[in-house]
């Protein structure tokens, strides 16, 4: 498995229009996307800075998985994702070295990437995601 870069930093927040307008009027970035994620009951936006993207997660649900972890933690870092070329093959490759996976098989995120989920447990409690750009010739 070979990553590529950090694809995004996903912060939690209660109130995603309260949360753009702290980046967009005091750090001064601009969100360039606002989608919602039906199946993992969030509501993204989405911000540049550099090469990396930072991304808010307001839930829709409390108890959606980024709900209950604003429940248990409170608003703040919630993942961060890592690009990959081949998420499938490196899925096989850390299920083989003992990674525990959320996600056994890549799922449609936001931005129409590909992405799974490695559970903090196996990966320094941090939890990670792995994302790949899906392949325009399907």
């Amino acid at each position: 498995m070979k990553l590529s870069h950090i694809e995004h930093i996903g912060i939690a927040v209660k109130n995603l229009n309260e949360a753009i307008a702290y980046y967009e009027k005091v750090l001064g970035l601009k969100c360039y996307a606002i989608e919602e994620v039906a199946d993992q009951k969030v509501k993204t936006a989405f911000f540049m800075i550099g090469q990396t993207k930072i991304e808010l997660l307001e839930p829709t649900d409390s108890e959606s998985a980024v709900g209950k972890f604003i429940e248990k933690r409170g608003e703040g870092i919630h993942h961060i994702a890592y690009a990959v070329d081949n998420l499938s093959s490196a899925l096989e490759e850390l299920g083989e070295k003992s990674i525990q996976l959320i996600d056994k098989q890549p799922r449609k995120g936001a931005e129409g990437l590909n992405i799974a989920f490695l559970h903090p447990k196996s990966t320094g409690s941090v939890l990670t995601e792995l994302c790949e750009k899906p392949d325009k010739n399907n």
